[in-house]
């Protein structure tokens, strides 16, 4: 933007949770705390959305578990984490401190898993808790009780794990894998009281060492995402806004440029996630949120409102 011109107004509100600008994290990417914070203002984010954690520590899958791929990444880090207790006592005091607007990623391998994190959560007593705007609810984790599928492979189970989160007293955005019915399994999500849809997680892929012959990542099958995901972000997020107009929805996927969040703002998105840019760069989500900007004043946007769902039209 040239001085003196006026910068648009990018407020956003996602159900009751009102951010300055749409421009986020993504859960997994910039790790537990403020590992970013020597990079970039975190205060200056829509949110910081912290590393998916359990209600217990937990290890972890096997090395390797990132490899890079054409246009992004694999990785079966496997959600590896400190557990929500010790997060609350050691990191989200610090994010707290620098400024930052909090969502709490949280995953089970249960129903009793995701109930338990709701509690903790709930019953934190800490002032730090202040900072925590809203609760990821990550579903695209194995369900111990269901032969190992993803809970966010079925609708019923996917209403079930937000059902099981309700005592965390928090706004709920249920987190979304791209697969099967995504419109039914949003619409269970909403019913299990998700109050906004965070789309869409990882792909599931695989990488054969061929001089091995058998999978590289130590795990078999890992998450894909980056620049080559964002064409099935952007038409996952379009879906679903043009069945559940009402419901906000939080595009990620594929995400390094401003273009790339006006795209997908206009497919329907009221607030985007920066995930795997932050790899190569980590000054990736402020070079977003500067980069949106410039394109809203470019072409006459000065309200973010008026991109949201634009493509619909």
């Amino acid at each position: 933007m040239r001085r003196g011109e006026p910068k648009p107004a990018l407020e956003t509100a996602i159900g009751s949770v009102r951010l300055s600008n749409p421009v986020m994290t993504a859960s997994g990417t910039v790790g537990h705390g403020t590992e970013l914070a020597r990079y970039l203002d975190l205060s200056e984010l829509g949110a910081v959305v912290v590393k998916s954690l359990a209600p217990y520590e937990w290890p972890g899958n096997p090395p390797p578990r990132v490899h890079p791929i054409p246009a992004g990444m694999i990785n079966s880090v496997g959600l590896q984490g400190p557990g929500l207790p010790r997060w609350l006592a050691e990191e989200l005091p610090v994010l707290a401190e620098a400024g930052a607007r909090v969502v709490a990623s949280i995953w089970g391998r249960t129903l009793d898993d995701y109930a338990a994190a709701a509690d903790l959560l709930a019953t934190a007593g800490s002032p730090a808790m202040e900072a925590v705007v809203a609760v990821e609810v990550n579903v695209s984790c194995p369900n111990l009780e269901d032969r190992g599928r993803m809970f966010s492979h079925s609708a019923a189970m996917t209403r079930a794990a937000l059902t099981a989160t309700e005592a965390c007293g928090l706004p709920r955005w249920a987190k979304l894998s791209a697969t099967g019915d995504l419109v039914e399994i949003a619409g269970a999500a909403v019913d299990g009281g998700a109050s906004a849809l965070t789309l869409i997680n990882t792909l599931l892929g695989m990488v054969i060492d061929t001089e091995a012959r058998k999978p590289l990542l130590g795990a078999g099958g890992g998450g894909v995402s980056g620049r080559a995901m964002g064409p099935v972000a952007v038409r996952s997020v379009f879906d679903v806004y043009a069945a559940l107009p009402d419901v906000p929805i939080i595009g990620v996927g594929g995400i390094a440029s401003g273009a790339d969040a006006v795209e997908m703002i206009m497919a329907g998105a009221c607030a985007v996630q920066v995930g795997t840019a932050t790899f190569a760069d980590p000054r990736a989500p402020a070079k977003v949120l500067r980069e949106l900007a410039r394109w809203c004043t470019a072409h006459g946007i000065s309200r973010l409102d008026d991109l949201i769902g634009a493509a619909h039209e």
